[in-house]
């Protein structure tokens, strides 16, 4: 088979997860095994809804809990059923899809699925080979396991917060979105595919403990390791830089504003040689020469003046038009997007097919975020938007778990479903 001849199965086509997920660093992680192929089914309870379903926005007004924007967008290619698992009946159902599924994700805190008699080992008692990833604040073990964290508090307590800012505010600012929450969702998803391998190679499930905590802690590489090797804090070399670059030392680094309304360019340049093709592009050769700015180590001291003056320049230019004259001449440039940029202005993401068109019972057509991964050999996600709430009950019950149609109506009056 050659590039050309693409197979028609996604990379994980026949794997089943039973998604216990809420809010966005669970669901982050099913939505991409999701996108790769994988039959997600999210258990669901009507007197528990996610909160997300009702977060904004809702387009055409407010219409939970099958139209909120940000549901749709974490939970496409979900399937959702609507089940009791304090409810015995509802817990064995739970357990009888178990049986035939092999993966199990969930993010709540660390007691909550042993509370309910799903921990890892009763599983296992179901499946040997269930692969269960719990992804909590702080992982299932140490004298912390119980403690609760959002995206941001997991930020502060990996360092991530004691790091951000700018120089002229230096309390620690955070960034004021769970970042966090995705990043640990991509790192389950990551801890998965290694596990299905392992699972194919030896027939062997496992546990996934993973601490949304620790994945930030991650992201602190360069000041963790000044502080083992140099015993130096972070702050102790001065405030945040902001915009400015610490290592490699690089000026002009930071944004500069464009013509127009809210309209911003990134220039960096890491050499002289960069320096001097900026400075050609702006037609200020005399920057070159200017005893403050033809070093590096010049430009460093006076980089305030040269971010002025920067600056200065940049705001009568076409931002989209400055970063293609800079790119064209070796300087690493990029506009600031927003959400709009993205989706109608620029070209890049048009040309990679970064969004794709879907169509939903309650919101409608809509454009979204694809998947940005592109394989060669495999389709790389399907075509379905977030699933209405319960709206698999049939074909998991039924056509999966073989209840007739009478079982069925009697589980939704006693309870058990719903």
């Amino acid at each position: 088979m050659t590039d050309s001849e693409p197979n028609t199965r996604p990379p994980l086509d026949g794997v089943r997860v039973v998604d216990f997920t809420w809010i966005v660093a669970g669901p982050t992680c099913t939505r991409l095994l999701g996108d790769l192929g994988a039959e997600v089914i999210r258990v669901e309870n009507e007197q528990t809804l996610d909160s997300i379903r009702f977060g904004r926005p809702h387009p055409n007004g407010f219409d939970p809990p099958d139209s909120g924007a940000m549901f749709n967008w974490l939970d496409r290619n979900k399937r959702s059923i609507t089940v009791n698992a304090r409810h015995p009946d509802g817990l064995d159902l739970i357990k009888r899809l178990i049986r035939v599924s092999d993966v199990v994700v969930e993010n709540y805190s660390s007691r909550i699925l042993e509370n309910w008699g799903l921990s890892y080992e009763e599983q296992r008692a179901e499946n040997p080979q269930i692969i269960y990833v719990s992804l909590s604040g702080f992982g299932h073990s140490g004298p912390q396991r119980d403690y609760s964290t959002w995206g941001p508090t997991a930020q502060a307590l990996s360092g991530l917060t004691a790091m951000s800012g700018l120089p002229e505010a230096p309390e620690p600012a955070g960034w004021g979105y769970s970042y966090l929450d995705h990043m640990a969702g991509f790192t389950a998803a990551a801890a998965i595919t290694a596990a299905l391998k392992h699972r194919r190679d030896t027939g062997q499930g496992q546990w996934i403990d993973l601490s949304q905590v620790e994945t930030g802690m991650a992201l602190t590489g360069s000041a963790t390791l000044d502080f083992t090797v140099n015993g130096r804090r972070y702050r102790e070399t001065g405030n945040p830089p902001g915009n400015r670059s610490v290592w490699p030392q690089a000026a002009p680094h930071n944004t500069y504003p464009t013509a127009g309304d809210d309209n911003w360019i990134m220039i960096t340049c890491t050499s002289d040689a960069e320096w001097e093709s900026f400075c050609e592009v702006s037609d200020h050769p005399h920057w070159r020469t200017d005893r403050r700015f033809a070093t590096l180590p010049a430009r460093l001291r006076h980089e305030d003046e040269l971010d002025e003056q920067i600056g200065s320049w940049t705001a009568g230019q076409d931002g989209r038009a400055l970063m293609q004259r800079l790119q064209a001449a070796d300087v690493p440039a990029g506009v600031v997007q927003n959400g709009v940029d993205l989706v109608v202005s620029d070209p890049q993401m048009k040309a990679r097919e970064w969004t794709v068109t879907r169509n939903h019972p309650v919101i409608g057509e809509h454009l979204t975020d694809g998947l940005q991964i592109h394989f060669s050999r495999t389709p790389a996600h399907r075509d379905r938007p977030g699933p209405r709430l319960g709206e698999a009950n049939h074909y998991v019950f039924a056509e999966l778990l073989g209840l007739s149609d009478e079982r069925i109506a009697e589980l939704q009056i006693n309870g058990a479903l719903g």
